[in-house]
């Protein structure tokens, strides 16, 4: 196992995260319109990323927050991207599915979001997930292509369980932009610190959580997340 090396946290200042636009509400209407799409029942979905069906129906009904982990594994299970998961717009084919129609209107080609290139801060989409790690979106609009975010993980928070890893399709690349983030990849440890970045294959077993009492705030990129296998945690 790597050893981790040794970081301290630069301070910085302690200024409040940017308003956004918190989409969470919706989150749980927008993961039903999907599973339906796809034809897929509760207990069904809940049978193939490992989790219970009344798990699945709560998060649904917005009684329950999904982990990271968990809404990974949703997200690559119904064929989207967790980019798509911020819009409480209805369920629309996937660019691969080659239909045209709404979906066509919207996206240019690539599957790239139509809505235009420019995104204020002020007005990002967020999701809240269980923990209160918070991924905000950095895209105008959803991207079939890369989960573009800005993440955030409170002290103690953590992706998934210890006991459990999760993997799933495409590479990611991150950047820390300020506290102490622990990242484990296979039986690798690393410690990033405020201006180290990290990249690696995402269908390698991970988890990343919060190292000391300072939040971590970070960029993060997805890419190709579609064309590599499904996602699922390792216990």
């Amino acid at each position: 196992m790597a050893k981790p090396v040794a970081r301290i946290a630069a301070s910085g200042d302690s200024e409040a995260p940017p308003r956004v636009a918190t989409v969470s509400e919706t989150l749980g209407s927008r993961i039903r319109s999907e599973r339906k799409r796809a034809g897929e029942t509760v207990r069904g979905l809940a049978s193939r990323i490992g989790v219970s069906p009344s798990l699945i129906s709560q998060v649904e009904r917005g009684r329950a927050t999904p982990s990271v982990a968990t809404l990974w594994a949703i997200a690559t299970e119904l064929g989207v991207s967790v980019a798509d998961l911020f819009s409480d717009e209805q369920a629309s084919p996937s660019p691969a599915s080659g239909s045209t129609g709404d979906a066509g209107s919207r996206a240019e080609a690539g599957g790239r979001s139509a809505a235009g290139p420019f995104q204020p801060h002020e007005g990002r989409q967020a999701i809240t997930l269980a923990g209160g790690v918070r991924w905000e979106r950095l895209t105008a609009g959803p991207d079939h292509e890369v989960d573009f975010v800005h993440v955030l993980y409170p002290v103690g928070a953590a992706s998934c369980a210890e006991d459990a890893l999760i993997h799933h399709g495409g590479r990611e690349y991150g950047y820390v932009l300020s506290g102490t983030l622990g990242v484990k990849i296979g039986f690798d440890e690393y410690v990033l610190g405020p201006d180290d970045s990290i990249s690696f294959d995402s269908t390698m077993p991970h988890r990343l959580w919060t190292v000391g009492d300072e939040p971590v705030r970070a960029i993060w990129v997805v890419t190709n997340r579609r064309g590599d296998p499904r996602g699922t945690t390792f216990p």
